[in-house]
């Protein structure tokens, strides 16, 4: 991402990095960053208020998305610690360790609520069994131990040098939930082309209804994630062979930050807030 990062992704990395003179995609990303914090941070706020408020399905049923506008809150927190650590080295150890978290935790609530979808479409006895929030707040509860476990990871991968075991870290990890999400995406297809017999056609335009959205939202989801991460990891082993890989860092950057935007707009939306969006 900026030199700090990229360097912890090569070979050179180096603490007094912040003391380099600023080149024109380090501007571009402090202008990223800079954006990133100053719309991510009133809209996350806004989507964890109504939440809370119950705007639209309560805090229960909407608990992943809660934790999710959470962590991108400290996502967007941590674009701030990056801007800042080019003046203050000082902090330069804690947009890493916050780095593990942006990386795990937000593929991980993704997938859930892919999960989510894909049990009350394909298995709707288990999605009702599973449905209370004591469930919901186990699984969370999960992820963000896990994701504490990426941030430590990060951080001393970052102070060790130890540049490949990040990578593979990295890429299995989103190889696995990327597997996830297709494999939710391929069976609520699936669900959506078979039609019970007897049903009323009343009753199975509704059930079409929400097999529709659940597929459209695990579409959304999946392809962003695709794109996104997929990025990351080309830009990562590319760097491997090439050191000046700082345009690259950037346009992963640039789509993982509009990435950030992608379950919040489309929460506004359910919860009637953009009405001027297509209906899912």
């Amino acid at each position: 991402m900026n030199n700090s990062t990229v360097n912890f992704t090569t070979s050179e990395t180096s603490t007094n990095s912040t003391t380099q003179s600023l080149g024109l995609i380090d501007y571009m990303e402090i202008c990223e960053y800079s954006i990133s914090f100053m719309v991510g941070i009133p809209t996350h706020s806004y989507v964890i208020w109504l939440i809370i408020t119950g705007a639209a399905s309560g805090v229960a049923s909407e608990l992943f998305n809660l934790n999710l506008s959470v962590c991108e809150i400290v996502s967007c927190l941590n674009c701030l610690f990056h801007i800042l650590k080019l003046f203050i080295s000082s902090i330069t150890e804690l947009p890493m360790f916050l780095l593990g978290l942006v990386f795990t935790a937000r593929p991980l609530f993704q997938c859930l609520i892919c999960v989510e979808r894909y049990l009350a479409v394909v298995h709707p006895v288990t999605f009702l069994k599973y449905k209370p929030l004591r469930y919901r707040v186990i699984c969370c509860t999960v992820v963000w131990i896990i994701a504490l476990g990426s941030c430590l990871c990060s951080m001393f991968s970052f102070i060790l040098n130890i540049r490949y075991g990040y990578k593979w870290f990295f890429s299995l990890q989103f190889i696995l939930l990327l597997s996830i999400q297709l494999f939710c995406l391929v069976a609520v297809l699936r669900a959506l082309k078979q039609t019970g017999p007897g049903e009323r056609i009343r009753e199975r335009k509704e059930e079409n209804h929400m097999k529709k959205r659940a597929f459209q939202l695990i579409l959304i989801t999946f392809l962003s994630m695709f794109i996104i991460h997929v990025l990351f990891i080309i830009t990562g082993f590319y760097s491997i062979l090439i050191k000046n890989i700082q345009e690259f860092w950037f346009l992963s950057l640039v789509c993982y930050v509009l990435d950030g935007f992608v379950q919040p707009l489309l929460y506004l939306h359910r919860a009637g807030k953009l009405s001027c969006l297509c209906t899912f």
